[in-house]
Order: C-alpha cells, then sequence, then structure tokens
C-alpha cells in the first residue's frame, strides 16, 4: 500500500480537487509528535475564500477514516495523519518482503531509452581524479534509470580528436622516442605533452606545426593517423584498468573521433539550412537572437571543433538509439557550450532538443597533505584509489586483524568511500577529499553504511538457520519510536529512487542510505534483538532484513559493494 498516495486521495475525494496536486503537497513531518503525514491547506484559501485553519477543520469532517488511520488532527492550516503502526509496519516490510532486491523497482521507464554520456577523458593524458565526479555521478545515474526501468546506453565520449593530438605528434617527434612510450606509456605521452606547451610560450610557431598535423590527421594522413592509434591504445589500456577498479562499464566507447567522416553531412545540413555564416575566415551559427555568443562551427584553417562534433553525435545518436532523453555530465563551466549547441539542433528544426540535458557539476580537489603522490599538478585517479584501499587496510588491520578476506573487503570499502563520498555531496557543489572523514566509520560515510549493512548481516547468521527470515510475525511488537522511523525511512527509499532520477542527483539516494543506517543503529541500541523473547526476536530480526535489502540496493545504486562482514 502506497499511504501516501492512499491518503491524498481522501483528500481529493473530501475537497473535490485533484489528486496529484494533493501528492505533491503532502509533507513528511520533521518528528512523529505531529502525524505520519500532513497535508497543508494555505493553497486551497484562494479557491475555498477561506482562511486555511478553517478550511483544515472542514475537511478533517469530510475525510474517510479508513483501518489503516489512527487518528486525524489539525494544527494550525495543517491537517496531520497518524497511522496505524501495525498495519503500516506490516505493509512496508511486507513489500521488501515481496520484492527483496527489486524493492525500489519500477516499471516506468518501460520501452524508453535514456542515453548517458559520461566521463570522457582526454586520450593520451592520465585518467585523473578530476574525471572521478563525471565517472561515479554518470555510472549511478545509469543505474538509478535502470532501476526505474529504463533502457539505458552508457557512452564514453573520449576526448580522442582534435588540435591536442597535434601537439602530441610534434612532442613526440620532437622530444620523444618509441622506447620510452612503451616503457613508461601515458606519463611519458604526459611529459612530452607537458613540455609541449613549455616550448610553445618560447616558440609559437609550434602551434602552427601542430594545427597542420592535425589536418593531416583529418585528411587521412597514414604517418598521422597511426600515431594516433597508438596514442589511443595506450590510454584505452590504462583507462579501462582505472574502470575495473571503480566498477564502471560503458555500453559504447564512441569517442570525438568516431563522427569524423560524419560531419561534412551536419556541415552541409547547416549551410543548406541556411544557418551557417562566415565570420573572420570561420563558419559559425549566430545565435544574437537567443543572446548568446556564436556558435563557432568550422575554424578557418577548417579544423572542426567540439561544437561541431557534439552536433553530430547527437544526431547519430537520435538515429541510432531513437532516444527519450540525452544527458551529459560535465563540469559546470561548459553550461555555454551545451547551451549553444543545444540551440542550434533546435535552429535545425529538431524538436527533440528539448531531450538534450546538460548535468553539470562541481570541482573537485584534495585535502592538502592528504596525498604524497603527485605528478605536476595532477593526481592520478588509479594513485588514489590504491591510497584509499591501503588506509582502509591499515584500519581494518586494527579494529579486526582476523577478518576473512581482507584485501577484497578493503577494496570494496576503499574504493567504496571515494565514491560515497563524492556521491554524497550535491552534484553542483565543489568536493573537497580529507581521508579522516571519507575512511571514517562514524561519519556520514561509506563505509559507515557499509558497516551498518554487515552488522545487519551479522545478527541474521545468528538469529537465522541458514540466514531464513520467519516472516509470519506480529507487527504490533514493532510499534515503538524506533522501530517506526527506520520503516518510514523504508518506505521512502522507491520515491527517493524517482526524486533522484529527475533531478539526476544521486545525493538523494546517498543521503537516504545515512539517514537509514543512523535510524537503526537506535533502532539496534534501544531494541536488543539476541537477548530478547522469541516473538520479539523474530520481528526485530525481520526488520533487519529489511534494512540490510535496503542498504544493499542503495549501495548497488550507487556503484558500491555491500560487504557481509566488515
Amino acid at each position: 500500500m502506497d499511504f501516501k498516495m492512499e491518503i491524498a486521495k481522501l483528500i481529493s475525494s473530501a475537497a473535490d480537487i485533484d489528486v496529484n496536486e494533493v501528492i505533491s503537497a503532502i509533507e513528511i513531518p520533521p518528528n512523529s509528535e505531529m502525524g505520519d503525514y500532513a497535508y497543508p491547506c494555505f493553497k486551497l484559501a484562494k479557491v475555498f475564500r477561506k482562511a486555511p485553519p478553517m478550511i483544515a477543520n472542514e475537511l478533517v469532517e469530510k475525510i474517510e477514516k479508513k483501518d489503516f488511520i489512527k487518528e486525524i488532527k489539525v494544527v494550525g492550516a495543517y491537517i496531520n495523519f497518524f497511522t496505524e503502526k501495525s498495519v503500516y509496519i506490516k505493509e512496508v516490510l511486507g513489500a521488501v518482503f515481496e520484492n527483496n532486491e527489486n524493492y525500489g523497482k519500477s516499471t516506468e521507464g518501460n520501452g524508453k531509452t535514456i542515453v548517458i554520456d559520461y566521463s570522457s577523458p582526454n586520450i593520451a593524458k592520465p585518467f585523473h581524479v578530476g574525471h572521478l565526479r563525471s565517472t561515479v555521478i554518470g555510472n549511478a545515474i545509469y543505474k538509478i534509470y535502470e532501476c526505474l526501468g529504463y533502457n539505458c546506453e552508457g557512452v564514453n565520449h573520449l576526448g580522442d580528436w582534435g588540435t591536442q593530438f597535434g601537439k602530441l605528434i610534434v612532442a613526440y617527434k620532437k622530444w620523444g622516442s618509441k622506447e620510452a612510450v612503451e616503457k613508461d606509456g601515458i606519463q611519458e605521452l604526459m611529459r612530452i605533452y607537458v613540455k609541449f606547451h613549455d616550448e610553445a610560450e618560447k616558440e609559437p610557431a609550434l602551434d602552427d606545426e601542430a594545427r597542420l598535423w592535425f589536418v593531416k590527421m583529418q585528411d587521412g594522413d597514414e604517418e598521422a593517423l597511426t600515431l594516433w592509434k597508438w596514442f589511443y591504445d595506450i590510454s584505452i589500456k590504462e583507462f579501462e584498468r582505472v574502470y575495473d577498479m571503480l566498477g564502471v562499464k560503458f555500453d559504447a566507447y564512441t569517442g570525438e573521433s568516431f563522427y569524423n567522416d560524419k560531419m561534412d553531412a551536419v556541415v552541409q545540413e547547416l549551410k543548406d539550412k541556411k544557418l551557417l555564416t562566415e565570420s573572420e575566415g570561420a563558419m559559425i551559427v549566430d545565435l544574437e537572437d537567443e543572446k548568446m555568443p556564436p556558435c563557432l562551427i568550422i575554424r578557418k584553417d577548417g579544423g572542426t571543433l567540439y561544437a561541431t562534433r557534439d552536433i553530430t553525435a547527437a544526431l547519430y545518436r537520435k538515429k541510432t538509439y531513437n532516444f527519450d532523453k540525452c544527458v551529459y555530465l560535465t563540469a559546470l563551466d561548459q553550461n555555454l557550450h551545451f547551451a549553444q549547441w543545444f540551440k542550434v539542433i533546435e535552429k535545425m528544426g529538431y524538436d527533440w532538443s528539448k531531450d538534450l540535458v546538460h548535468v553539470p557539476f562541481g570541482l573537485v580537489s584534495l585535502d592538502t597533505g592528504k596525498l604524497s603522490t603527485r605528478h605536476g599538478n595532477v593526481v592520478l585517479m588509479e594513485e588514489l584509489l590504491n591510497q584509499a584501499v591501503n588506509e582502509t587496510t591499515k584500519i581494518i588491520e586494527e579494529k579486526n586483524p582476523d577478518l576473512p578476506n581482507k584485501e577484497e573487503v578493503a577494496k570494496q570499502v576503499g574504493i567504496g568511500a571515494v565514491i560515497f563520498n563524492d556521491l554524497y555531496n550535491n552534484r553542483i557543489k565543489d568536493v573537497v577529499f580529507s581521508w579522516s572523514r571519507m575512511l571514517n566509520f562514524d561519519g556520514e560515510t561509506g563505509p559507515y553504511v557499509q558497516y551498518t549493512h554487515a552488522r545487519a548481516c551479522s545478527l541474521i547468521k545468528k538469529v537465522c538457520e541458514n540466514g531464513e527470515i520467519d516472516k509470519n510475525i506480529d507487527f504490533s511488537l514493532l510499534s515503538d519510536d524506533a522501530s517506526v522511523e527506520v520503516c518510514k525511512l523504508i518506505e521512502m527509499y522507491p520515491a527517493k529512487i524517482k526524486d533522484a532520477a529527475a533531478k539526476f542527483e544521486p545525493s538523494i539516494v546517498t543521503r537516504h542510505l545515512v539517514d537509514i543506517a543512523q535510524a537503526f543503529n537506535k533502532f539496534y541500541h534501544d531494541n536488543p534483538i539476541m537477548n530478547s523473547e522469541d516473538e520479539v526476536k523474530k520481528a526485530r530480526i525481520a526488520l533487519v532484513y529489511a534494512v540490510k535489502t535496503v542498504i544493499a540496493s542503495g549501495l548497488k545504486l550507487l556503484g558500491i559493494n555491500a560487504p557481509e562482514q566488515m
């Protein structure tokens, strides 16, 4: 039973207003003394031309009191509903028992496709900590939408084309060697790339040489493309190693180069639709009527740009996937770029431009001194993850040295802590790493939530034979405040998933898991399990099972493992 919806129906019938308007207004009071659900009558004042408190009192007289409602109270302009606890808890736990690991899943997205463009590092540059946000936020959004029944297509739009490769070819020819690249891989490519920029400041002609090499790439020059493909293969090997550590997979690696032979047709279409104009030798789409700078399509040297490739990619994706929504995960500072080319798609006459969504996020930085290994001003992602595992290993050695599979658990907890730390923050906010906070087993962290799951698993193992829960329980034995609070949070979980999807905001799930873990640990403190009477123990362990199920489900949505022992 969806209690919120059932209450909304009762109010809708009594007030003769649309049920969807009612359900969107229903609130969860901050404490149980104010009820389990509350409906504010302020918005009805204009409709009924009465004071909100008077409307509330009149509606209460008309609302049918069902058996799942214990009491209805009016407080000011609010109608507060108190549910019958045993009925409420039976419905909530029953839903978890019935669905198990599928609790929270829905079919609302069936038949719909969402394309999610995320991670997208640049080839020939190390996968560094700055790529973390796009990668883990995109991965979580993918899993959240998949949970709601959508067909998800995860695309890694690699930065594998552009002038930077002309620069890298010049750098390799002047200061690199095959032996050094084969020995040090992407680190050597980064070294010569940095050297190019240093030297180009003193010798600007190097930039012209680099542009010429990129034009050769575009024209299909064999030497240029052979070097480019070599750099690409070296990079992909490193990227996939990091993705494997993070547990991230993609459905397609269609980077910028994939669209190289598809851009001419798009440029021609822009010309045919009279959207292209010349400006100082370059070709642009004028967006002055949209109060935006022009969108640059072709440089004066004939080279394409990010916008050219993004427009081409969007047209390809619509044709290939027929998406209902195409989402782009990038840093906040790219807002203008996406606004510009989204507008170009609209001007081309494609009504699906409204289905293109830019999901921006804040920057990531490091708590000074917490990381010892730095390569210039870049912190490598692999080193960050390895250090998280090492730090976790030290904690496990100190707290639980006899833990089986210590190495595997250290990976799950250490890497999980990095992911959770990122996803706990609202995506638009900047993230600062702090090892002491991130790996705290008592704070609002990944290890805290994982430890709560492990504690629940341990209790079930001690109480239940073969881990089987006896679901024939007396639900009235779970009517204390701590038990009810846990059940409220469990009931809210499916709605939190939908809210996270609607707002492209995984932190809604992350923070809810922390709330569940905190409420469960209070329940565990207030309600002895091992020494309780059999019927009480049976009821309480059923609640423990529900918590374990929901936490495991939520962590999975975030791309984090849920260890059974810690």
